[in-house]
């Protein structure tokens, strides 16, 4: 078999019943934890005294059963409500902030069952140099148990949002086709003010406190109808037709026209590419009168009239003007397990890539990424795999055999993916959205290959099984053993 590698990631795999001996008794199977981050892409820079608080303000959901599992273990073991409570605070990284500047997180059960909280208050002064930062995320439970420390994607800083016409120069502050974006919509430059364009049980609101993440695609055929349209990639321009994707349970508005807004007048005429933090507004394509708009908690169509002393433009209302934002999501997938609670998850490993070399039944993956340690197994499915920490970037590892995967493997003529994960020597899983897929040889069986050749040796087809046995011993042996060679040199 050949090996390649995807980054589909396997929601069936059940890593905890694949642990043997590392499994701990109670252990159940589903007890996944994860941790999501969302955060703008860039951060406005506060000077002086003032304080601009990011917007929109990060925040942090938790999810998966094995939060529950876990607060129930520590119930029935008699600790008190504060002792499994989960609390948090949230601050910039590798900064001198006081205290004060560090943001406690209170969390709020939501009706699906994730744990919401976000951090209104961050900001990043004058006297902080930087062009980059993180925000770097402490999770516990109760006040003394680390969970572990988690940080967000890199944020740009700026001074302000760019009026100019953007160039490859300024990449980066360009929204780009299939990327995430929110949208925000402030009267009268008030904080107090501010409204997210959400989703909430499927419809769209205006929130003062959640706000979604949306994929925002270029509409290529600009005469698609609402179920049928052409995505495009590129940056996206002022007078295309986009379609805004809720992120998370796939909702989506009806093809818009995005267009510049300037003093309260949606201009027709440009198509310059959006940056971030560009004041805009939303066209609908079908109803070319119609912008989207926010009143009070609800999203309505406004109807825009043409401006009078300049047909190029049409009057909005306060509701019609939004914001827009690039966005980013990080998540931390785990199983802790019982066994675990005592210690934090991190530093947490992350892939970035992987490699093959060789074949057959002689390959090897080379792992890359970030906080790799000496104390990780690389696991293919539900089988461990030989494993070398090179450094705390690469990790290299021997790749099982097929047949491990399926007991008619020799006939096999169809893809095998398992799922990869990162497993710590205590037991603690780090999963993945990485899999290997095991790609069949293009030749034939061996049974038909054996009579092509002239027929079978003495002893018929019991003593061509035992060749085939003897070989794959072989193979596996000569496998190890070129392994720990490697280790050795």
């Amino acid at each position: 078999m050949s090996g390649g590698w995807d980054r589909r990631l396997d929601l069936g795999f059940q890593g905890c019943q694949f642990l043997g001996s590392m499994r701990e008794p109670g252990r159940e199977a589903h007890a996944d934890q994860s941790v999501t981050i969302l955060h703008a892409k860039v951060a406005q820079k506060s000077y002086g005294t003032e304080k601009r608080f990011f917007c929109p303000p990060p925040c942090v959901y938790i999810s998966g059963h094995g939060w529950r599992v876990m607060q129930d273990h520590l119930k029935a073991a008699g600790y008190g409500d504060s002792a499994y409570r989960v609390c948090g605070y949230m601050c910039l990284d590798s900064c001198s902030q006081a205290q004060a500047d560090t943001f406690k997180l209170v969390f709020d059960e939501q009706p699906n069952s994730k744990m919401f909280a976000c951090a209104k208050s961050l900001f990043i002064s004058d006297q902080d140099k930087r062009k980059h930062f993180c925000l770097l995320l402490r999770l516990f439970l109760g006040s003394r148990q680390e969970v572990g420390s988690f940080q967000s994607r890199m944020i740009k800083v700026i001074s302000k949002p760019s009026q100019k016409r953007q160039s490859m120069k300024n990449a980066d502050l360009c929204i780009s086709s299939c990327s995430r974006v929110a949208l925000f919509n402030r009267l009268r430059s008030q904080t107090v003010s501010t409204r997210y364009l959400s989703v909430d049980r499927g419809a769209f609101i205006a929130s003062a406190r959640h706000w979604t993440a949306f994929t925002i695609t270029l509409v290529e055929d600009q005469r698609a109808d609402h179920s049928d349209f052409v995505l495009s990639e590129g940056f996206i321009c002022y007078g295309c037709v986009v379609r805004l994707v809720c992120t998370e349970s796939g909702v989506t508005l009806p093809p818009m026209v995005i267009r510049k807004v300037n003093k309260q007048h949606a201009i027709l005429d440009i198509d310059e590419p959006v940056s971030q933090l560009h004041k805009c507004a939303f066209q609908f394509r079908d109803s070319p009168n119609a912008y989207l708009c926010l009143s009070n908690d609800s999203i309505i169509q406004y109807q825009a009239p043409s401006s009078v002393r300049d047909p190029s433009r049409v009057v909005l209302n306060d509701g019609s003007c939004w914001t827009i934002i690039g966005v980013e999501a990080v998540e931390y997938t785990f199983n802790q397990g019982l066994a675990c609670i005592q210690t934090a998850v991190t530093p947490f490993p992350i892939i970035t890539g992987l490699e093959v070399n060789g074949g057959g039944h002689v390959a090897m993956l080379e792992v890359t990424g970030e906080n790799f340690s000496p104390h990780l197994k690389v696991w293919f499915g539900n089988k461990e795999a030989e494993t070398m920490f090179k450094s705390p970037k690469s990790l290299l590892c021997v790749v099982p055999d097929v047949s491990v995967f399926t007991e008619s493997w020799r006939s096999l003529r169809r893809i095998i993916t398992v799922p990869l994960s990162l497993i710590r020597l205590d037991g603690l899983i780090y999963r993945t959205h990485f899999s290997f897929t095991f790609s069949p040889e293009l030749q034939p069986p061996l049974s038909v290959r054996g009579a092509t050749g002239g027929g079978q040796r003495d002893g018929g087809m019991e003593g061509g099984q035992d060749d085939d046995m003897l070989l794959e011993t072989i193979h596996q042996e000569f496998t190890r053993a070129n392994f720990h060679l490697f280790m050795q040199t």
